[in-house]
């Protein structure tokens, strides 16, 4: 690929920092971003040189448009966005208590539309970009409600947002949700049958898409599925 810089939100760990190790290993200059700042500065020195931690917490607005200026001001250009931070509350809707409910669409789902917001202008602007929001198979609805409680609404909401950003963003900036499986990450727990590396394969593809690549999708394993 062309010289590109991708930023990963909830990189200093799990699936989001092995998506930051394979596209540095591929050449992209990578942004970790991380809610632990401290965290994502020891995730980012691990990856070589052209890996930088960025504190980034979606939750806050604040901190995802200081975040922007830094980046801004250090003259780094956001090619690939991969929404990938994300909080696990699985409590029924009926039982959740509305501030962890509204803390996980803070996270899973409002984040995402916050840095799409401020860098997929730019992307646009440039005529090239990818953005992989990083849903879950708890997500899809064509045959049933939701599962997973908060969980699966707000990452629902994702893949309906990934449609609507897509739909402004124009066809040559790539936009798709993707489902990671079942994989064994601190929130997958360590029963869970998908390694890291096969978690991060399809965002990986899809933050790398050729010019004549998919958008508007949804994908579990490279395939786009319905949901």
């Amino acid at each position: 690929m062309p010289s590109r810089t991708a930023l990963i939100t909830g990189a200093n760990r799990g699936i989001g920092h092995e998506i930051a190790r394979q596209l540095a290993a591929m050449g992209i200059a990578v942004v970790i971003g991380s809610r632990d700042r401290a965290a994502g500065q020891v995730a980012a020195r691990g990856l070589g040189p052209d890996v930088r931690g960025e504190h980034l917490d979606v939750s806050d607005r604040g901190s995802v448009e200081a975040c922007a200026r830094r980046l801004a001001d250090a003259g780094v250009e956001i090619d690939i966005l991969v929404n990938n931070a994300g909080l696990y509350t699985t409590t029924p809707l009926l039982a959740v208590e509305e501030h962890a409910l509204l803390e996980a669409l803070q996270v899973n789902f409002i984040g995402a539309w916050r840095t799409a917001r401020v860098f997929v202008p730019g992307m646009r602007g440039r005529g090239w970009g990818r953005v992989v929001n990083v849903s879950t198979g708890y997500a899809h609805f064509a045959d049933r409600p939701p599962e997973a409680g908060a969980y699966g609404l707000a990452k629902s909401s994702l893949n309906v947002l990934t449609r609507m950003i897509a739909a402004e963003a124009g066809a040559r900036v790539k936009v798709n949700s993707m489902s990671p499986g079942w994989v064994a990450t601190r929130m997958g727990g360590s029963g869970a049958p998908r390694s890291v590396q096969e978690g991060a394969d399809t965002a990986v593809w899809l933050a790398t898409l050729p010019d004549h690549g998919p958008t508007d999708g949804f994908y579990y394993d490279r395939q786009r599925i319905p949901w």
